[in-house]
């Protein structure tokens, strides 16, 4: 075995995993700020009732939003509660989890830049169609 090529490949995991952990330190500090500045009335005021039109508006606000899955459920039960429409809420979790316009910067420097942007778009559309066919769904039970 060759400690010479094992110290090396170690030496350059740990400088990957320093820039790594001080890349997601600062997205998680973003993400954090952002959640706590908007306040819960601001998604109330914009919705329109519509339904195509305020899944679209979800899946926006939820993409810029960006969280995890624990604070969607509490953050959509508010909104519901406010009487905003259970296809933009659906929208606005589905995307708040998979789209992280705010993370985009730390995802293109792990993943790539082509991937990263290729799979936010992606999981921008099928949260809206995803979102649409599931209350449509539901409504037939």
């Amino acid at each position: 075995m060759n400690f010479k090529a094992v110290k090396k490949s170690a030496l350059q995991t740990l400088n990957s995993l320093k820039r790594s952990i001080l890349i997601l330190i600062s997205v998680l500090l973003l993400v954090s700020f952002m959640i706590s500045a908007i306040p819960k009335e601001f998604y109330s005021k914009i919705f329109t009732g519509n339904n195509l039109i305020d899944s679209l508006i979800g899946a926006i606000i939820g993409s810029i939003s960006a969280g995890n899955p624990i604070n969607s459920y509490i953050v959509g039960g508010e909104l519901l509660s406010q009487g905003i429409g259970l296809i933009a809420v659906t929208a606005f979790i589905l995307t708040w989890v998979t789209v992280g316009i705010v993370q985009l910067p730390a995802e293109s420097l792990m993943l790539g830049k082509k991937f990263a942007i290729y799979r936010n778009i992606l999981s921008f559309i099928t949260a809206i169609v995803v979102s649409i066919l599931t209350v449509l769904i539901l409504q037939l039970f």
